[in-house]
């Protein structure tokens, strides 16, 4: 499964709205504090080197999808609409129209992909991994990514290739330098 640019794009920018909308001020007993400020769409576009245009229509979709909110007029931009941790990553690809599946059939159709309208031997595969994609997805927060609370590479693979490599059910030859992450903690070690 691909996931295109119009799902990877809008999940970049809401990240950045996230990380962004926020900003420390004082209070009247000098405190610091923080205050929610919406975030213009050019600020996005230029930190996220998206389109702004681009942008500006997946915003629309994601403020019909009630993920933000728009303000308007001197400080106008975008904010959040509810809190990063209840926004969850499947929630953002979902309302800009991007589907989560794995297959070219729609799910729950009797219908096939293949040219006599029957489906392939695969396909069950194929659409159990949409619904585990999905279920990974819906599991993620906004606010997880944002706090990088999710892991960049499986730990799994992690621990077979800085552990015991060869020894975790994945053979050694996997543990290619260039299937690692260079910015892993783990990698900078060797």
């Amino acid at each position: 499964m691909k996931l295109n640019t119009k799902g990877r794009y809008a999940v970049m920018a809401m990240v950045d709205l996230a990380a962004n909308c926020d900003e420390a001020v004082d209070d009247k007993e000098g405190r610091q504090a923080s205050r929610r400020r919406a975030v213009p769409l050019a600020e996005i576009a230029e930190r996220q080197e998206i389109s702004l245009s681009y942008l500006e229509q997946l915003f629309a979709k994601l403020r019909r999808g009630a993920l933000v909110q728009s303000v308007r007029g001197p400080g106008g931009g975008y904010l959040l609409a509810r809190n990063a941790s209840d926004t969850r990553i499947s929630d953002i690809i979902l309302a800009v129209d991007e589907p989560i599946r794995a297959t070219r059939c729609m799910p729950g159709q009797p219908v096939g992909c293949r040219g006599n309208s029957s489906r392939c031997m695969t396909h069950d595969l194929w659409e159990e991994l949409g619904n585990q994609i999905y279920l990974y997805l819906n599991s993620v927060s906004l606010a997880d990514v944002v706090e990088r609370r999710v892991l960049g590479s499986s730990g799994l693979f992690a621990d077979a290739c800085f552990g015991t490599a060869g020894s975790g059910g994945i053979p050694a030859s996997a543990c290619q330098p260039s299937d690692l992450d260079e910015n892993d903690p783990a990698h900078a070690a060797e």
